[in-house]
């Protein structure tokens, strides 16, 4: 089994040295050195991202392993000595431990390669935080043709180090996102009689969506929407003619998204026409949900239990964060897994002083391996 001490080594160059969705370019660099070091055979995808194979040439079972890799455009505010030498990109969810963990898992089971009956396929993805994301490219790439299963892991904010959380079915959401226009007719501020104010018109909109889940969606369902930017304007005394929102939308079932989406045109609409203003609204999907199989779940459950103790696999609350492994759970059987990563104060995913305990990363590398040999057992 890979020692700690390597496991941090990896995470804190990848946390030293982070980049950006599809600009992964030195990263992929880094883990295609590392893997030819253990002997395993590797491919680089397009643009960014590596593919390392294990026993390429067997034919039979193959089972696929997948970590994503790039960070987010945020500033690191930790005084570590791991600090992002990066100006305002820092791997802000885990992606560098999820690396890190991978090629853990690469190094064990390459030095047991002899001893599995089939491939192993290593995908090292980019750009899972920008949409659609680097799942699709993986896929169209071909490396999901002849898997029999697939498994993946997040770093988990939230969950204590030494547990992990692991639900059948839907566990992470649909995650989509909306622009909103509204264009009405501009003017001096100290005449607004003569204008439409598009600001006004705007504020009167984000008001009336937050009634699209309390009011239009089944209290059973988990949904979720929330305005993330506004713009509209360009001077203290001048009546802005457009304004400009973004948002998301949440949820889990494909009944509940179409209502979202019904209901974000129609209240749009419907309030610019009351004001003589006009909108343009654009609702695009993102990630589906995460959608884990039963057997895949049996499997790492099982796993689990021998790696960290009955009794430590949690129930997780649905996320409503996106993660784009959905797209191979839609191609491939298998199971996506929240590994407790908290001992301390908890900062969220996403936060500028975001850390995870590093002695989860040697339980991901465990079950990961564990999971491996369980699935080939599953197939063979």
């Amino acid at each position: 089994m890979v020692e700690q001490n390597k496991l941090v080594q990896w995470r804190r160059h990848l946390h030293r040295n982070p980049e950006l969705s599809f600009q992964e370019h030195k990263t992929s660099a880094f883990i295609e050195q590392e893997l030819q070091a253990m002997s395993i055979d590797t491919w680089r995808l397009k643009p960014t991202g590596v593919i390392g194979v294990i026993n390429p040439k067997k034919t039979g079972a193959a089972i696929a392993l997948r970590a994503d890799i790039d960070a987010l455009p945020l500033e690191d505010a930790k005084e570590v000595e791991y600090k992002s030498q990066v100006e305002g990109v820092m791997h802000a969810c885990g992606h560098d431990g999820h690396t890190a963990i991978l090629l853990g898992v690469a190094e064990d089971l390459a030095e047991k390669r002899e001893k599995l009956p089939g491939r192993v396929v290593l995908i090292f993805q980019p750009a899972e935080e920008k949409p659609p994301g680097g799942a699709q490219s993986v896929i169209e790439q071909g490396w999901l043709e002849g898997v029999d299963w697939i498994f993946g892991l997040h770093l988990w904010a939230g969950i204590p180090i030494g547990y992990v959380g692991l639900g059948t079915g839907p566990i992470m959401a649909n995650a989509d996102e909306f622009s909103i226009k509204v264009t009405g007719r501009g003017g001096h501020g100290s005449m607004p009689q003569d204008t439409v104010d598009s600001v006004l018109v705007a504020s009167q909109i984000v008001t009336a969506l937050q009634t699209v889940v309390s009011r239009s969606v089944k209290p059973q369902e988990p949904a979720v929407l929330s305005i993330g930017s506004i713009h509209g304007g360009t001077g203290f005394n001048i009546i802005a003619q457009e304004t400009r929102m973004t948002g998301t939308y949440r949820s889990f079932s494909e009944g509940t998204r179409v209502i979202i989406e019904q209901r974000i045109k129609a209240i749009s609409e419907a309030v610019c026409a009351a004001y003589g203003a006009q909108c343009e609204v654009e609702c695009h999907r993102g990630h589906p949900a995460v959608v884990n199989s039963e057997k895949g779940v049996n499997i790492l459950r099982a796993v689990a239990d021998r790696v960290i103790g009955a009794g430590k696999v949690l129930e997780p609350e649905l996320s409503l964060g996106g993660e784009d492994f959905a797209y191979y759970l839609q191609k491939t059987p298998g199971a996506f897994l929240f590994l407790g990563a908290t001992r301390d104060e908890v900062y969220p995913h996403h936060h500028p002083n975001f850390d995870f305990a590093e002695e989860a990363m040697l339980t991901g590398v465990e079950i990961l391996v564990a999971a491996v040999e369980e699935a080939f057992g599953d197939v063979s």
